[in-house]
């Protein structure tokens, strides 16, 4: 963090920084923090890598006043407003009040956040890069009163302060300590990768109480609909991934092994990753070809590839239903034989259809691939039912991915849905009720004891 200069020189730096912000309409509640232009920019960067706007930002609303419907597995979590309004949003928080709800996930009031929002991973944060991040937030975002809704789990999840509890077993707070036996370039890929861009937030599987499991660090993780793949370096290396392709997916959207995003990642490319600078991409690379606990893996050997059918075939009504899908709703861009058109993305040998299920695949042809963006893929989950989703997947996972792999119709329908409902919720109401159980007989043993007397 920029330390504050003498009292006149702070004086003179806050009456610029003053002239700057008046002009973008920022809140001035902390305008004697310290907070130079040069720092907010700063701060700035470091919330493209945080990848900030994408949950505080929800359609129809003013950027940063939250408000986005987070779907999870024990129910919708809405993100706030983090504008710099005092009504409604993170004006009244002081530089330790901000850094505490983003690196330990505890407001300014003293509730506590839902891990949906990654504190566990903005909790490798310095404190200058924390700082700088509120000179942002506080100077360079226009305060909004719009408040956002209130999230309302269900019971027992609503009661905030278990959360104390799993942070006492899950939260490691201590910010990022670099490796002196790596390269500056690696250890601020680390930095970032472990940090700000919270790689492992989905890529990481989660135990039974919705918490990352260190073992399989990077190795993989279902999102409820969208699959995060593994991304260790023995997985990367066995999909075509090098350092290069890594930063060419990283900046676009993708990369020359044929990989193109959708959902989640795409979405994080698109507002955070593509906006970084090129250099913490190629470091983010440099960390993730070379990330520690990720041991390699065998290459998973290609099952013999299933051919399309001939046209001839086609018109005697010779072939499947899964194949007569693709051919009338994904030919015309993909063709028949999977390679693409008029720079579209070819099928064949896409690494998606190299992950262990089918859940891209299926949330592709159910939503698109952000329709509304650039080229994008429409989705067909008005037109075709879970049992044709389904036949059309796991035609496309066997012709052009070799894939064993397939995908059924209930999970078709668990997918469009948004996922199956985590069986945390049903257990922990069993317990409670199982717990309220043994009270009332205790107190029911109580009562006949004192009845009976001595």
């Amino acid at each position: 963090m920029l330390k504050l200069c003498r009292y006149v020189l702070r004086a003179g730096v806050a009456a610029a920084a003053g002239l700057v912000l008046a002009a973008t309409g920022a809140s001035y509640a902390h305008a004697a923090d310290g907070a130079t232009p040069a720092l907010i920019e700063r701060g700035k960067n470091l919330a493209v890598a945080g990848d900030c706007i994408a949950c505080h930002s929800a359609a129809g609303r003013p950027e940063y006043t939250g408000g986005l419907a987070i779907a999870s597995p024990l129910g919708t979590i809405y993100s706030t407003n983090i504008t710099p309004s005092v009504k409604a949003g993170i004006g009244g928080y002081t530089l330790e009040q901000f850094s505490r709800a983003v690196r330990t996930g505890v407001r300014a009031d003293g509730s506590h956040l839902y891990p949906a929002m990654p504190y566990t991973a903005y909790a490798k944060l310095t404190d200058d890069d924390t700082a700088a991040l509120y000179a942002y937030f506080m100077h360079g975002v226009a305060a909004n009163d719009t408040p956002a809704p209130v999230t309302k789990l269900p019971f027992p999840f609503n009661i905030r302060l278990s959360m104390a509890v799993w942070n006492a077993l899950y939260l490691d707070d201590q910010p990022y300590v670099a490796d002196k036996s790596k390269s500056v370039e690696w250890n601020r890929g680390a930095y970032l990768a472990q940090g700000l861009a919270h790689c492992a937030t989905c890529h990481t599987p989660r135990n039974f109480l919705m918490a990352e499991d260190a073992a399989q660090y990077l190795r993989g993780g279902s999102l409820g609909t969208w699959y995060a793949p593994d991304i260790s370096p023995g997985a990367l290396s066995d999909g075509g991934w090098d350092q290069a392709a890594l930063q060419a997916y990283l900046a676009t959207g993708h990369a020359p092994n044929g990989a193109t995003a959708g959902g989640p990642m795409l979405e994080a490319i698109d507002k955070s990753f593509s906006k970084m600078d090129a250099q913490d991409i190629k470091a983010i690379s440099v960390y993730l070809t070379d990330s520690p606990g990720t041991a390699r893996k065998a290459a998973t050997p290609a099952n013999v590839p299933v051919l399309p059918s001939s046209d001839i075939a086609e018109m005697a009504g010779k072939i499947g239903a899964g194949e007569r899908l693709y051919r009338n709703n994904c030919a015309a861009c993909h063709q028949v034989n999977g390679d693409g058109v008029r720079g579209l993305p070819a099928l064949r040998n896409h690494p998606s259809l190299r992950h262990p299920n089918a859940d891209n695949v299926g949330m592709a042809v159910l939503e698109g691939v952000w329709p509304e963006h650039r080229q994008g893929m429409p989705g067909f989950e008005d037109e075709l039912t879970d049992r044709e989703v389904a036949e059309l997947t796991n035609y496309v996972m066997a012709t052009f991915g070799q894939s064993k792999v397939t995908i059924d119709a209930q999970r078709v329908g668990a997918l469009r849905a948004g996922g199956e409902t985590s069986s945390l919720l049903l257990l922990s109401r069993a317990g409670m009720a199982l717990g309220v159980l043994v009270v009332l007989a205790a107190l029911l043993w109580w009562r006949r004891r004192r009845r009976s007397g001595p």
